[in-house]
């Protein structure tokens, strides 16, 4: 059983409403009431502090709505720790889009206003601020008092009209709460993406306020597509750290354009496993996710957004039609584009799907610090695959370690990429080259189970094939790469440990091998990194200033965006089979 969900505000109101005695204990009492148990009676959720005291919250549809809506009974209430600490426990509720309003695109959308309106510069610095404070105090340092100004940020961002930034802050906030408990599924580099994007929206719109690209939008919006005929690819299961859950079912039209049709809301793991089993929410058609993978749709009236996102509104109709296997027309044009051609298109847009439709033969497998990664070639590629989840309850980690075993195997994969020094990507689903469609999903009960998605199939011994008694070819050792990676480590380390971390003596080494590497740029960003770190002035009497961080936002800023614009560079070159030229970026 889990907490319902709390919007921002009202944890933020909360937080700011504690004395300063209070607020310290605030990260302890919030530990203590996680670990006792919860009762549910209808929309009322109790937690029973002791024989006296009972901690409720009222929340409708499983989302607290108001502060009023948390009670407590203890003698101090309503000034009391426990309903701040139950508040910055609970998960953070998201405005989420009225379901078919959003989607019905009638007509053409509106062309955008001549002019735009100036946010509230207020808003814009509480961003900065809370986005500084993180880096100042480092995930250790982060507590609920912390978390509730990034979510007061994000509440008054959300105000002036700033949504993406809004949704940044409060990723940010899940990040960090999921680095504090330990959560296995927590990497240090998605905190450090949020918080990059953060900190850039807010110094943009610092210094230009009518600017656009980074004001995110509230709503997706979606336009006219008229009929469409589709094509199942294949469905993924969604488990977030922002608490949702579900599965998106990929598809693709005669021309390859990619189609998503999502069904994900708040929810855990048995949501996420048991969402593919459901009939997807478009027009009257029956079809699960799992289905419609396998098989195909028609749909008229269709609504898309820009990202390719199918919407549901109600006049939207849709029925079954015919699928296609990966290897027939039209799908199989999808695998006829060239990989480099296809990571092009995946980093020119960050926030697409990504997916890479890949042609591979297994050659072994490889025990790396995440876990174990299959190694494949690609057209004379040498490319590591990974689990696209570590969560145990889903299929990813098991099927990986089945395929290692048969090296060898010619697989046509679908796959997410992953920013690398080396081609690397997500193994999202497969097809045995000698294989036949049919099995669990379609087709006759006795042939073999050929395409599998890897987040709901656990494949079996009899779906990989024995390893063919040929002689597989080691792979050439990987060209070493420029060592934009120490600019990275120490960009982490700061979100990681703080401000201080990098103030620590030392770091010469670091510099020196990025200069001999050719990389100035980077070895002066590193520098200044270091040097904005232990910048700490002294008064008239001879002691410490607080330190500037503000200062050192920006100098970690620059080095995050650097480091950023190496990885895409170094993830291109890597995929062409060079070791790329490191003067293109190293200054």
């Amino acid at each position: 059983m889990t907490l319902p969900a709390v919007p921002p505000h009202v944890t933020a109101e909360l937080v700011e409403a504690l004395s300063p005695r209070l607020r310290k204990r605030l990260d302890a009492a919030a530990a203590k009431l996680l670990a006792r148990p919860l009762r549910t009676e209808g929309d009322l959720v109790r937690i029973e502090l002791d024989e006296s005291t009972v901690l409720e919250l009222r929340a409708p549809g499983g989302r607290v709505t108001a502060a009023e809506a948390i009670r407590c009974s203890c003698l101090l209430a309503p000034g009391c720790v426990h309903r701040a600490a139950i508040a910055g426990a609970a998960p953070v509720a998201e405005e989420e889009e009225p379901p078919g309003e959003a989607e019905d695109a009638t007509a053409a959308p509106a062309a955008e206003p001549a002019s735009v309106e100036v946010p509230d510069p207020a808003a814009v610095d509480a961003l900065w601020s809370a986005g500084a404070a993180v880096l100042e105090a480092g995930v250790d340092g982060a507590g609920a008092v912390l978390q509730a100004e990034l979510l007061r940020a994000a509440h008054t961002a959300r105000l002036a009209a700033l949504p993406g930034p809004a949704a940044a802050a409060v990723r940010i906030v899940n990040q960090l709460r999921a680095a504090r408990a330990a959560d296995p599924d927590h990497r240090l580099a998605d905190l450090t993406d949020a918080l990059r994007e953060l900190l850039t929206a807010a110094h943009l719109l610092r210094r230009d306020p009518t600017a656009r690209d980074h004001r995110g939008t509230a709503r997706r919006a979606y336009t006219p597509g008229g009929s469409l005929r589709l094509y199942g690819l294949f469905t993924e299961p969604v488990l977030a750290s922002t608490g949702h859950a579900g599965a998106v079912t990929w598809t693709a039209d005669a021309d390859g354009r990619l189609y998503s049709v999502p069904d994900v809301a708040p929810g855990t793991l048995a949501r996420a496993t048991g969402a593919a089993g459901r009939a997807i929410r478009m027009g009257d058609t029956a079809l699960t996710h799992r289905e419609l993978s396998r098989a195909g749709l028609a749909v008229s009236g269709a609504t898309v957004s820009a990202d390719g996102r199918l919407g549901a509104g109600k006049g939207v109709q849709a029925v079954r039609a015919a699928g296609a296997d990966w290897t027939e027309a039209p799908l199989d044009r999808l695998w006829t584009v060239p990989p480099a051609e296809q990571v092009d298109r995946a980093l020119a847009a960050p926030d697409g799907p990504g997916l890479l439709f890949l042609d591979v033969t297994l050659t072994g497998a490889v025990r790396e610090t995440g876990g174990d990664s299959l190694l494949a070639d690609c057209a004379g590629v040498p490319l590591r695959l990974t689990a696209a989840h570590e969560h145990p309850g889903l299929a990813y980690r098991d099927n990986l370690k089945l395929l290692a075993t048969a090296p060898g195997t010619a697989l046509r994969i679908i796959a997410r990429l992953v920013r690398a020094d080396h081609p690397r990507a997500q193994l999202l689903a497969v097809r045995r080259e000698d294989g036949r469609e049919g099995g669990r999903e379609g087709g006759r009960e006795d042939a073999p189970a050929a395409r599998h998605d890897l987040g709901l199939d656990r494949l079996q011994r009899t779906d990989v094939p024995p390893p063919p008694d040929v002689h597989l070819p080691l792979q050439p050792p990987a060209a070493p790469a420029a060592p934009v990676h120490v600019l990275r480590r120490r960009t982490e380390q700061a979100v990681s440990a703080g401000r201080r971390a990098l103030a620590l003596p030392g770091g010469a080494d670091d510099t020196r091998a990025l200069r001999r590497a050719g990389l100035v740029t980077a070895a002066e960003l590193l520098a200044g990194l270091r040097g904005a770190a232990a910048d700490r002035g002294r008064d008239h009497f001879g002691r410490l200033l607080p330190a500037d961080g503000g200062q050192f936002a920006r100098a970690w800023l620059g080095a995050a965006l650097y480091s950023e614009e190496a990885a895409r560079r170094l993830c291109r070159t890597a995929w062409l089979g060079g070791a790329g030229d490191t003067r293109e970026y190293g200054g």
